[in-house]
């Protein structure tokens, strides 16, 4: 997959087919690209149940026609019962990846749904709720082909499910790890949908529908309850934004790692590194990210418990220093504590100008696993990432925000363009959106070029333990083995790879033209019109 699609009038790209084509549909029919993401939002939440549901939690930045970029932090709080005793209580030294006491934290992705609708009607849009969840209701209610990534990823997880109440029941019909092409349905879900439909997204943490969503919490066994839905909204925030070459960058405020995202672009940037996919580029990039991560491991939590507000380590001076420590040749012994995450990235531009990159997720694939029995929603296990030492950077405490790996990416360039890009991928967000931005914004390559080309990883992502630099065996052999020679323990992986992240991005042109790009790993297309 080497060419960019183009067109005029209206684009989404997603890494599942139906939620491009759901947001186009809306774009069709007269919606803007906010309403378009709703869509989408709501579609892949059925489609791509493995990586995302409406039990987790969703970042947004928004570009408006008049050139402000808005954040929405759709992030869910730890529920107001959610401390260390309770799993000291039951004997535990750390937080379960999976089981009910893994949902400890809000789904907040609904709420960003919410706001993201208050934003639109104030720039004209006026579809229903009911339109803007059509699609995902059907698709339900009457099925979907399940996917080669959904069955081989049951088959890798179902046994990290023991402690998952509802998760055989949904993703083990009959017992059994469903065929890829098999129909899955979910009409618990199409149901909740409808009363989302009816009701709006904040239905969900109030009224008949929140009492519902606190009573299957409390029969599953989570610590959260209804006072934690009810406490819950979605804010928004002034994106971190930072100056490189040829253009401004926007990226989301912590408690994500949108931070790490815009200094390794910084950084990268202050190298001066002038050709692309050689030892310079890639190496340059590496070492960009440790820099990078070493101050978002010391930094980065709940924006209320950090030292500094983050905007202050986006700092010229600092970000000299740190480029200052680069060595273009060695590098810099690693690792460090690496983070994963599971995650769906999607854009979405229309003919106004109003340009979105959204982000949604579960933490880990399938999230806690949990799935509440009256309503088909499986809860994310984002909480588990916190620790239970007090003295620890991200530790448990009610009503704190957790560390995100999710971070949305949009730029504004000099030339006019504005390009919103982004990927799953836990530790490996960041390093893909660096690899994308660099090889198109910065070197000129072709916008599906720059997705499809052979991608690294340092650190661990998505299932994966490890913690080496991992290339895909596209790569050039001698660019391998010079990073090779420069120190970097690197690990040659299969192309294509998963593991990889699955990135998207469309650029909208001054004449109104508009780019955009799929990740051939994933099952995503972009839709135009």
């Amino acid at each position: 997959m080497l060419n960019t699609p183009t067109a005029y009038r209206g684009m989404v790209t997603a890494p599942h087919h139906l939620a491009a084509q759901a947001g186009l549909h809306v774009l069709r029919e007269g919606g803007n690209a906010i309403e378009a993401m709703i869509s989408a939002a709501a579609t892949i939440a059925v489609v791509y149940p493995h990586m995302n549901s409406i039990g987790g939690d969703g970042f947004w930045l928004i570009h408006l026609p008049s050139g402000e970029v808005l954040g929405i932090d759709a992030c869910g709080r730890a529920g107001s019962r959610a401390s260390a005793d309770i799993y000291k209580a039951a004997g535990l030294d750390t937080i379960p990846s999976r089981g009910p006491l893994a949902a400890n934290t809000v789904a907040g992705t609904l709420s960003g749904w919410g706001e993201a609708e208050r934003i639109s009607h104030t720039l004209g849009g006026h579809l229903p709720s009911g339109r803007l969840l059509e699609e995902a209701i059907h698709y339900a209610e009457q099925g979907v082909p399940v996917t080669a990534g959904q069955r081989r990823l049951t088959l890798e997880k179902r046994g990290e499910m023991d402690d998952a109440p509802g998760f055989a029941d949904l993703f083990l019909p009959g017992g059994e790890v469903p065929q890829v092409g098999d129909r899955f349905t979910n009409p618990a879900l199409g149901e909740t949908l409808r009363q989302i439909a009816t009701f709006g997204p904040d239905a969900f943490y109030h009224g008949d529908l929140a009492r519902v969503v606190a009573a299957d919490l409390h029969r599953v066994g989570s610590p959260l309850c209804a006072d934690d839905l009810a406490n819950h909204q979605a804010s928004r925030v002034e994106p971190l934004n930072v100056r490189v070459g040829g253009a401004q960058l926007y990226n989301m405020t912590p408690p994500t790692q949108g931070l790490a995202s815009l200094q390794i672009l910084a950084l990268f940037d202050r190298l001066g590194i002038t050709e692309a996919e050689g030892f310079a580029h890639i190496h340059g990039l590496i070492e960009a990210t440790k820099q990078a991560f070493i101050v978002r491991n010391r930094e980065v939590t709940d924006p209320d418990y950090m030292s500094q507000p983050a905007a202050q380590f986006l700092d010229d001076g600092l970000l000299d220093e740190m480029a200052n420590r680069i060595d273009p040749r060695q590098a810099l012994p690693w690792p460090q504590p690496a983070l994963p995450g599971d995650t769906i990235w999607m854009g979405a531009v229309d003919r106004q100008g109003i340009a979105v990159s959204f982000i949604q997720s579960i933490y880990w694939e399938f999230g806690s696993g949990v799935v509440l029995p009256n309503l088909g929603v499986h809860w994310q296990n984002r909480g588990s990432s916190f620790m239970l030492d007090d003295a620890a950077q991200n530790a448990l405490r009610p009503r704190r925000k957790p560390f995100h790996t999710l971070n949305p990416a949009l730029a504004q360039l000099d030339d006019g363009r504005v390009f919103t890009y982004g990927t799953m991928g836990g530790e490996g967000q960041p390093q893909t959106q660096a690899a994308v931005y660099s090889r198109y914004a910065m070197f000129g390559e072709s916008l599906q070029q720059a997705i499809t080309a052979p991608r690294w990883l340092l650190g661990r992502t998505w299932g994966e333990e490890s913690t080496n630099l991992k290339v895909e065996s596209r790569m050039d052999g001698a660019v391998i083995e010079a990073l090779r020679a420069a120190g970097h323990d690197v690990a040659v992986v299969e192309p294509f790879t998963d593991m990889m992240g699955h990135a998207g991005a469309i650029a909208l042109h001054p004449d109104g033209r508009l780019e955009g790009a799929t990740d051939p790993r994933s099952d995503g297309s972009v839709a135009a019109f």
